[in-house]
């Protein structure tokens, strides 16, 4: 595969075309791009899926909340077993005869039923705004999901890119020790012969333990890229294939990126979510100074008694209205509104922070852009000069011009222009694709992934206006 990570045709005729047919062995042979990679991260990231579950489980605060316009009943049951012994004094008629007495007593199994309906008509419209409270709180959840989201993305990008560039740097190392050992064999020959002497033998010899040893260095990174690869995409990597760009999805200047940046950005909105949600909790704490009024409704029936023997049924139900008015509840209520009202000028504060810092993430990753963008020619021409300088020294120290030295120094200047044009070719690539988080667009549906996006709204939607039921939607 190539490694291309820059305008169109710009590097695709270069005569840099790093092949990674077998970096590693036991590598899968089958094909992956950088589009499939992204679609197995978004379905299968376990940090993405649990912000996911995190959203679902935010949803249930509106239900919650809307459960204060609801009636709340219940039901109570009493059985018992009694024994009851009761002792009567009869006054005497007339007076000054002896007084009488007699005895009930007796077992009885009382019981009773009844029930118990409460409806709160005003709050001081809490629980209208503890539901748009929670509303903005489930806004700010599916922001932070879509910020997730981004992360993930992005991580994929770079955990892809990575391992796209540390295997052709590998390759690049493994073809450069084929090199000095050809060199150091022609060099023996030459030394052989008389043409050289031990010291230059001994400079190819210490430059092919050299090359080795970046073998091994990059050998350790692929590995670790690989490591990368399989936690961020959760599967083991295949023979990757070139990326490209994502120019066409970012705005065409810096100040359209920032304003873009400053209103989609899920940062930004994610503050101004919590802005919102602090402004109602602010009216939530105001409440507890309002009157509240509610109507209750009981009725409760009874067979025996545990109070008499002699009483068999009773019935009774009542119609209640209460009306409460806070006085002073020890100043309570009124430290809970001060609290409220700083955290609203705290979340105010955040949101002027979360603008500052994307507008800085936007300025820097439009500055690496640029840079990545020059630096692709830059070393692209490195790379060509580079060829052309070894060529050139291998034919003047063939006719004893140049020496053993001369030709190493070309050759490994070749190999770390080659090593510089592939890593230029990866940061132009991740580059892209960061200016496109830092705007707000990196998502699957403008990236234009083929992948079922999740859509948090209908989970909402189910639970909403939920009055009953422990099993969630999924069946859980």
């Amino acid at each position: 595969m190539r490694v291309v990570a820059h305008r169109a045709g710009a590097i695709g005729a270069c005569a840099l075309a790093v092949t990674l047919s077998a970096a590693l062995k036991g590598v899968p042979a089958r094909a992956e791009s950088l589009e499939a990679a992204l679609v197995e991260a978004y379905m299968n990231n376990p940090s993405l899926n649990s912000q996911r579950a995190a959203v679902r489980a935010t949803d249930e605060n509106v239900p919650q909340a809307l459960s204060g316009y609801r009636p709340r009943i219940s039901i109570v049951a009493t059985a018992a077993e009694n024994s009851q012994s009761t002792v009567s004094k009869a006054l005497p008629t007339p007076p000054g005869q002896p007084a009488t007495y007699s005895t009930l007593s007796g077992y009885n199994s009382p019981a009773s039923v009844g029930a118990t309906i409460t409806q709160t008509l005003f709050n001081g419209f809490q629980t209208a705004n503890r539901t748009r409270q929670a509303e903005s709180q489930v806004l700010a959840a599916r922001e932070t999901l879509r910020n997730t989201e981004q992360t993930v993305l992005l991580n994929a990008v770079t955990a892809y890119m990575n391992l796209l560039r540390d295997g052709a740097i590998l390759d690049l190392q493994r073809r450069n020790v084929d090199v000095l050992q050809e060199q150091l064999r022609q060099t023996r020959d030459r030394f052989n012969v008389g043409e050289v002497t031990r010291t230059d033998v001994a400079q190819a010899e210490s430059r092919l333990a050299a090359g080795r040893s970046q073998v091994l260095i990059a050998e350790a990174n692929y590995k670790a890229s690989v490591a990368t690869y399989r936690q961020v995409i959760g599967s083991e990597p295949g023979h990757l294939t070139p990326a490209s760009p994502v120019d066409r999805f970012s705005p065409h200047s810096l100040a359209s990126a920032i304003a873009v940046a400053s209103t989609t950005n899920p940062a930004v909105t994610l503050a101004q979510f919590n802005v919102d949600a602090a402004a109602l909790a602010v009216k939530v704490a105001e409440g507890a100074l309002y009157p509240t009024f509610s109507v209750q409704g009981s009725f409760t029936k009874n067979w025996g008694s545990t109070q008499a023997l002699t009483i068999m049924e009773n019935y009774n139900a009542t119609v209640l209205g209460t009306l409460s008015v806070p006085i002073y509840q020890g100043g309570a209520e009124y430290s809970l509104i001060r609290q409220a009202k700083e955290t609203l000028g705290q979340r105010r504060l955040d949101l002027d922070v979360a603008r500052d810092q994307v507008r800085q993430a936007v300025v820097q990753s439009w500055g690496q852009l640029e840079a990545a963008k020059a630096n692709i020619e830059a070393t692209q021409a490195q790379v060509q000069a580079a060829e052309i300088a070894l060529n050139g020294v291998r034919e003047e120290a063939r006719v004893g011009q140049r020496t053993t030295l001369d030709v190493l120094n070309a050759q490994q200047e070749l190999v770390n222009a080659r090593v510089a044009l592939v890593t230029a070719q990866r940061d132009r690539v991740v580059a892209s694709y960061t200016l496109l988080a830092a705007v707000g667009r990196l998502s699957p549906q403008v990236l234009g992934l083929r992948v079922p996006t999740y859509d948090a709204r209908v989970h909402y939607h189910q639970v909403r206006d939920s009055w009953a039921g422990l099993r969630t939607p999924d069946g859980r």
